[in-house]
């Protein structure tokens, strides 16, 4: 009885901590939504004290190139995205089910891919896109991460978690190489894929250092990108009602897309763990 009570006890105070933590996690963004959607002031409270308009968010759209920014962000995460799918599947499968020459070496190289920070490799990158002509272009800023190695980390841990007697009944009834992968294999991995979904979207929708260095025209620049620009230029000067606008207008699609699938995008986290 006395356990019991001191489980109920500690459950409880697990609870309140999350419940505090949740809180303070949400100030930031609760100011910032109210900042945005409320009359211009000098007076930063939690709370707003103004009424609520939305000229903030016209102003804000009609000052920069908001429209293009978007088409930007949404044709790089959307088209990087697509290209790791297909690149990671096949190289996941490849680590996982067939045997040749160097293969602990590559997985070694592929783990620590995952270990370096993507900023380490900045200046060669830059290097590499210039010889080849791509600054300053869409492709350059996708050019870099058109292979993941997280995502074939992931796939191929998945894949391996996967009978082999399902993929050999599915080559017996006469499907294919890439019949078998898309009816048998991914089917299984859908909780990696959708984990590798948020981080990959995430990412590229909110980098900014990459996409600064390589782009230099309004027609391939990012949101994140212009955000840094207009927080820098005259209309926005000493307008926080201004900044929290155009930061609302960058971060609503991710928050949207959250708070619509937040129960599958736990439940992809919890069911992509590593296993071999």
């Amino acid at each position: 009885m006395k356990e019991f009570n001191i489980r109920k006890v500690l459950s409880l105070l697990v609870t309140v901590c999350s419940i505090c933590l949740g809180v303070i996690w949400l100030i930031p963004l609760v100011w910032l939504v109210g900042t945005a959607l409320t009359e211009t002031s000098f007076h930063m409270t939690l709370l707003p004290t103004t009424p609520f308009t939305f000229e903030n968010i016209k102003y804000v759209w009609n000052a920069i190139p908001f429209a293009q920014y978007y088409i930007n962000t949404l044709t790089l995460v959307v088209v990087t995205f697509a290209i790791q799918f297909f690149t990671s599947t096949l190289a996941g499968y490849a680590m996982a089910f067939y045997n040749f020459p160097g293969q602990a070496l590559i997985f070694v190289i592929i783990f620590m891919q995952i270990i370096i920070p993507n900023d380490v490799l900045i200046i060669p990158n830059f290097m590499t896109l210039s010889e080849m002509g791509l600054i300053d272009s869409k492709l350059g800023v996708m050019f870099p991460f058109l292979g993941s190695a997280m995502a074939i980390f992931l796939l191929r841990q998945h894949f391996k978690t996967v009978p082999r007697a399902f993929g050999e009944a599915a080559r017996i009834d006469g499907a294919n190489l890439w019949q078998t992968i898309w009816r048998v294999y991914m089917p299984c991995a859908k909780p990696a894929y959708m984990s590798f979904a948020v981080i990959s979207v995430s990412y590229h929708w909110n980098n900014y250092l990459w996409p600064l260095i390589v782009t230099k025209s309004p027609t391939n620049r990012t949101l994140t990108v212009g955000l840094a620009i207009f927080a820098k230029s005259k209309e926005a000067d000493m307008q926080w009602a201004n900044v929290c606008a155009a930061t609302l207008i960058i971060i609503a699609p991710l928050l949207l897309a959250f708070f619509v699938m937040q129960k599958q995008f736990m439940n992809s986290f919890v069911s992509a763990g590593v296993k071999e």
